[in-house]
């Protein structure tokens, strides 16, 4: 039965997104693109889905959550503004090659519960301004946020004669069986959460975009501004609860300036709790990470964690003695929690931080905070990540920001690293696909000479 509901659905979807891009136009894209940003960015609409978002998930804080709708979907329609993604994307009489802009049809997104209002409406604007429809798979905690933010986009779409069909989503109760069936009709997914369903994407049948585990590290070395570095830290790690997969998991310090460093970070609300094996067995109980814990307040974590920290504390910062499963602390843990290391010099910190990489969150991304901006290749070229964000708070850099040049997303690509198809940070030029029209040009068939002469020189024929 719900195999059959999620395939009237996509009937729907499909036979609205053949009329939208028969009936295709440059302005409409972006017209409809506009109203779907305009449903989760105007002020009262806003707050409420991120009202709504705290109390059905348990996750993260209302006023992050509002700033974050509000500047994700900013900095997605800046980045938008002027795009071509309808007709004649490039002409080139030097190639004699046209190329025009298509859709790709019915995207399927899965989305996660810790954005369930700004990772849909992400994709919902990149997918109407590249002349898409699409359904929205969210989970379950998510389900109410995803509806209410649909509610609000028909809304919009009303005031400008647009079909309700281009955006819809799987109804309640969703499920595993619901979701595959999506994944299997539509004509490209979007996966954004747990690698579980990053994995059930790619091996769908249907292309995929889907994005790797975070697990962020961040090297903190001697010649660093120790104050700016402790505050962006604690800024990042402490941006709605460390939702976010660009949360730093890790910060790995030079010995130079360890203890200064220590005392940087208190000021700044970051308290040394030197208990690994205590902090483990509480935020793992059972061995399952403590849902008291994950995503929540400084208070309440503080709380559930049964720790006497002084007055102010924002985050914790807890010393670790290795890597790999036998320290969980290593890897993700979606919390006020920051792992610590470190190193007697900056070649040591970079292989602590390749060894957390190579363990958990290959491919995503992994800070810097030094005044010495070569060191920014070393670690480019050292580790298996396809971000290295300098002198920056980390998750408001990684996803997009206004003062960095990456696309604003709410998903970023890991690369072959990761598992991933793509490592940039997911944007519409993934929701677009271009035919091009090939004419014939005056040849430009070079000799053997003008190819193989240096070679021949070095080696001989």
């Amino acid at each position: 039965m719900s195999e059959s509901l999620v395939e009237t659905i996509i009937k729907r979807s499909r036979n609205a997104q053949v009329r939208y891009e028969a009936n295709g136009s440059q302005e409409r894209y972006d017209r409809a693109a506009q109203a779907a940003a305009w449903a989760i960015m105007e002020p009262t609409r806003n707050r409420e889905l991120a009202e709504l978002a705290v109390k059905t998930t348990g996750l993260g804080n209302v006023p992050d959550k509002i700033t974050k709708n509000h500047r994700k979907t900013l900095g997605l329609m800046r980045d938008i503004q002027g795009a071509v993604t309808y007709g004649v994307m490039s002409d080139d009489p030097s190639t004699g090659i046209t190329k025009i802009a298509r859709a790709k049809g019915v995207v399927g997104a899965i989305v996660p519960s810790t954005n369930p209002a700004a990772t849909p409406a992400n994709n919902i604007i990149n997918a109407l301004k590249c002349g898409n429809s699409i359904v929205v798979a969210p989970s379950p905690k998510g389900v109410a946020c995803a509806e209410r933010l649909i509610q609000y986009v028909h809304a919009e779409f009303n005031k400008i004669g647009e079909d309700p069909d281009l955006v819809q989503m799987i109804p309640a109760p969703g499920s595993k069986e619901k979701t595959q069936t999506l994944m299997e009709l539509c004509d490209m997914i979007v996966a954004t959460g747990s690698q579980n369903n990053v994995h059930r994407a790619q091996t769908a049948g249907t292309p995929a975009v889907a994005v790797g585990a975070g697990n962020v590290t961040v090297i903190v070395d001697e010649t660093a501004d120790l104050a700016d570095a402790a505050e962006k830290i604690r800024a990042s790690k402490c941006f709605d609860n460390a939702t976010s997969c660009s949360s730093e998991n890790a910060v790995v310090v030079v010995d130079a300036v360890y203890d200064e460093f220590i005392s940087a970070m208190a000021r700044a609300g970051g308290t040394l709790v030197d208990d690994e094996k205590g902090i483990v067995e509480k935020l793992w109980p059972g061995g399952h990470l403590n849902r008291s814990v994950i995503a929540q307040d400084a208070d309440k974590m503080i709380a559930a964690l049964n720790l006497d920290v002084p007055e102010g504390t924002e985050y914790i910062v807890v010393p670790t003695s290795g890597i790999g499963p036998d320290h969980p602390l290593s890897g993700e843990k979606l919390s006020r929690v920051l792992a610590l290391y470190r190193a007697p010099d900056f070649e040591t910190a970079v292989e602590v931080t390749r060894t957390i990489q190579m363990y958990q969150g290959a491919g995503h991304s992994v800070g810097l905070h030094s005044a010495e901006d070569s060191r920014a290749a070393i670690l480019a070229n050292a580790i298996p990540t396809s971000r290295v964000i300098v002198n920056q708070a980390h998750t408001f850099a990684t996803g997009g920001s206004f003062t960095n040049g990456m696309p604003f997303s709410l998903s970023m690509g890991c690369g072959t690293w990761g598992g991933n198809s793509v490592n940039e940070n997911v944007n519409y030029r993934h929701f677009l696909q271009s035919t091009k029209i090939i004419r014939e040009i005056p040849a430009r068939e070079p000799s053997l000479e003008e190819i193989f002469e240096e070679y021949w020189n070095a080696a001989g024929q």
